[in-house]
């Protein structure tokens, strides 16, 4: 086990909502979420996160808006 959070590998990975999150990367994604191809230390993974999810809803939901703006 790392000694601290910044020596921690972990992976980004995303659910069909697209909706991300950090995960170890020694370990296979949880059930309904997948990896996407970007692992390094945990403040790397977020700092990507942060500049690919801008719109926390959750596609479901997006979706659902724009059929009603038509």
């Amino acid at each position: 086990m790392p000694d601290s959070e910044a020596e921690e590998r972990v992976r980004v990975v995303v659910n069909d909502e697209e909706q991300y999150s950090v995960w170890p990367a020694d370990r296979p994604p949880p059930a309904g979420w997948r990896e996407i191809g970007v692992e390094g230390g945990r403040a790397e993974c977020l700092a990507y996160i942060g500049e690919v999810w801008t719109d926390m809803r959750p596609a479901s939901l997006r979706k659902a808006m724009e059929r009603q703006d038509g």
